[in-house]
């Protein structure tokens, strides 16, 4: 399977805090992989060095065969981004505008950017309130909202900061569902941050346990949620 993510003993330190510790993971084309570990553990400055927002200090990333610090624009290009609460939107807009907006600012001609909003928006459930003002969304709409914008470029990996954390279980069930559906039919390689191991272990085809910037365990995504919480507890008392 082809890697849509490459990381190799990838390190980052803030201050005398190492956040990063030797990280080694790949995500293949069509995989959906959730990076499990406690606050503090390096997950999402893993995430923001794959999004190409922070430098890391040693080691390779690269996303669908660019590498994040030495190819930055074509990585950019390469992936879309998903965080739980996401505020670059403008409210006055309506939802089919907002999207327009950024597939304008992603280089879509304006007649590509309304078919591509068009579909994204139905692939989301969207369609219905398409034309209503962002301001009157609920956060499952939002959250819907925030994966159409990720999709509009057709990246090859998405990555995913606890996109799911705010909405209740109904809208957090539906969401899952769209984003795996969208991505393996797509075959975009999927990094996704939860501390919800019920939404790991629906969503997995592997869990990566990170603790203190190290990867310490990898489960396959048949693994229960309670397994997985023996394993991270396990992995995280034995202090490795």
């Amino acid at each position: 399977m082809t890697a849509g993510i490459e990381v190799d003993g990838l390190r980052k330190q803030f201050d005398q805090v190492a956040a990063l510790d030797g990280v080694d993971l790949e995500v293949g084309r069509g995989e959906v992989v959730t990076l499990l570990g406690q606050n503090g553990a390096g997950k999402s400055t893993l995430l923001r060095i794959l999004g190409t927002t922070v430098l890391p200090d040693a080691g390779t990333a690269r996303v669908a065969g660019h590498d994040v610090v030495l190819d930055r624009r074509r990585a950019t290009r390469s992936l879309g981004l998903v965080l739980g609460e996401e505020r670059s939107w403008y409210w006055r807009l309506t939802g089919r505008q907002n999207l327009e907006f950024f597939a304008a600012l992603h280089g879509l001609r304006r007649r590509t950017a309304r078919a591509r909003a068009a579909e994204l928006l139905e692939r989301t459930q969207l369609a219905d309130a398409a034309d209503r003002a962002f301001s009157g969304y609920s956060s499952g709409m939002r959250a819907r909202l925030s994966l159409a914008r990720a999709l509009l470029v057709e990246p090859s990996v998405l990555l995913l900061d606890e996109p799911s954390r705010t909405l209740d279980p109904i809208v957090a069930r539906d969401f899952r569902t769209v984003v795996t559906a969208g991505a393996r039919e797509g075959g975009a390689a999927v990094l996704w941050v939860t501390h919800d191991l019920h939404e790991a272990a629906e969503v997995s085809d592997r869990m990566v346990i990170l603790h203190r910037g190290t990867v310490v365990e990898h489960l396959p995504g048949t693994t229960s949620a309670a397994t997985a919480e023996q394993r991270m507890l396990a992995a995280l008392g034995a202090g490795r």
